[in-house]
């Protein structure tokens, strides 16, 4: 059959609200035109984040149930660890509240050495974890990755010829970590490939440089390994998965995304040494190692979601989603990111409205005009999030200027993608409409989350 459905039936649901569209300009000037600052009930369709955004399933309310909330030793968490050991084969698992809390524990113990990181390309509360612990973070993505509209299959791939120059230099006696994303979320949500894990392993090795995969969308990254890749046509998700971790010494992960939960986090690792200065820092700041800042009840809901993310049927489902939105907007001659990611379709703001200057935020643009159009909250991935300012206060803008339409899982239907589509498509036709946005207050770090902004005159 050529129709691919969803792989679950909806068993609860929840009320979207409606708002018209006098009601969201009102809700946007009050919220300074930043839609992180919007009431979640005056968003109709949020595509915000996948993170946390989730719809869990009746596997996982069950094992809340069966949560135990014992401070020390609790099943719960012996459940949690094997399920991790047994689908990464990384013997030393520690809980987190979330994948920042991984990130704040792994970048504080690890800055006390060394002050650089290397990625094919860190998010944002990566890198401001990395900045925040004094160390520096670099970049080094693949060629294909800097041009948004040229497909290619692995555009989330580490430069591997550039981290070897760096790491044959001087330099790498102040490299902490090489930390892989898969799959790439700043870089369009692009995947790795197998080779490319390799190859980025071998040459930490050589340099002696600890090597980590931020694992928070693993299973999809695992997929299109599958797709993609030579030689893994007929290969369990699951063995690719065993074999990408076998490369890393160790990884940290978001549970928020491919594990299907709402809260919680982890850092897994082979270093005896390196989880024992982890696990000290962990007590003083997020709990007890067997609970890390979790309920019991959450670390039930992460193991059953790291067992689900697995099935086959629904990556097939989930990949196609985000193929079904992209391939519309195509149509239409909306600039996309191509091929589509794993987890978002990314509007090329730059191209989009390429009558905004850059410093002007046209990604800041078109989210606002998607959300006043059809109540719909995206991201901007661009100069906003990712800008930086030069000794004279001008802005260094980002690579990208891009829009995120992040997809959570199992929460829309087919139905509520069309809308997206002919939302975005209007707004499109009617680009020319909008203007350019400047910030008139912000934060040192992470400054698109609070950020104040107005439209130019």
């Amino acid at each position: 059959m050529k129709t691919i459905i969803e792989p679950f039936k909806i068993k609860s649901v929840e009320p979207l609200y409606f708002t018209t569209e006098e009601e969201r300009i009102e809700a946007l000037q009050e919220a300074d035109y930043n839609v992180f600052l919007l009431p979640s009930q005056k968003v109709i369709i949020d595509l915000l984040t996948d993170s946390g955004t989730s719809a869990m399933s009746s596997r996982q309310w069950a094992g809340i149930m069966m949560g135990d909330e014992s401070y020390a030793g609790s099943p719960s968490f012996f459940r949690f660890e094997k399920t991790v050991q047994d689908i990464m084969g990384l013997p030393i698992v520690i809980p987190t509240h979330q994948g920042r809390g991984a990130e704040k524990i792994l970048f504080t113990v690890l800055s006390q050495d060394k002050k650089t990181y290397i990625s094919n390309t860190l998010f944002d509360t990566t890198r401001a974890n990395i900045e925040f612990s004094g160390a520096v973070g670099l970049d080094f993505p693949c060629e294909e990755a800097k041009n948004p509209g040229i497909p290619a299959p692995f555009k989330g791939n580490m430069d591997v010829v550039k981290l070897e120059k760096h790491l044959a230099g001087p330099e790498v006696k102040d490299v902490a970590l090489v930390i892989l994303t898969v799959t790439n979320n700043s870089g369009g949500g692009q995947p790795v490939s197998m080779e490319n894990i390799r190859q980025t392993s071998e040459i930490c090795k050589k340099y002696q440089v600890p090597f980590f995969l931020d694992a928070c969308r693993f299973a999809e990254n695992a997929w299109f390994i599958k797709q993609r890749e030579n030689g893994y046509r007929d290969i369990p998700v699951k063995d690719i998965v065993r074999e990408m971790f076998s490369y890393a010494n160790g990884c940290l992960m978001s549970a928020k995304k491919d594990a299907f939960a709402n809260i919680g986090g982890f850092l897994a690792m082979r270093d005896t040494d390196l989880a024992v200065r982890c696990r000290n820092l962990l007590v003083i700041t997020e709990g007890f190692p067997t609970y890390g800042g979790l309920a019991g009840r959450d670390l039930e809901a992460i193991a059953i979601g790291l067992e689900e993310i697995l099935d086959e049927h629904y990556l097939a489902y989930r990949m196609r989603s985000i193929t079904y939105l992209s391939d519309k907007l195509v149509a239409a001659g909306v600039p996309v990111m191509l091929p589509p990611g794993g987890h978002a379709v990314y509007l090329d703001a730059k191209r989009f409205a390429e009558h905004i200057p850059v410093d002007q935020y046209p990604g800041i643009s078109v989210v606002c005009a998607l959300y006043i159009k059809g109540g719909i909250r995206a991201v901007e991935i661009g100069s906003l999030m990712f800008g930086k300012y030069d000794a004279g206060g001008q802005l260094i803008p980002a690579v990208h200027e891009l829009v995120r339409l992040a997809i959570p899982r199992r929460v829309y239907t087919q139905s509520h993608i069309d809308y997206i589509a002919e939302v975005i498509i209007e707004v499109f036709n009617e680009r020319k409409k909008m203007t350019g946005y400047k910030i008139i207050e912000e934060a040192l770090l992470l400054r698109h989350f609070t950020a104040k902004l107005q439209p130019m005159d």
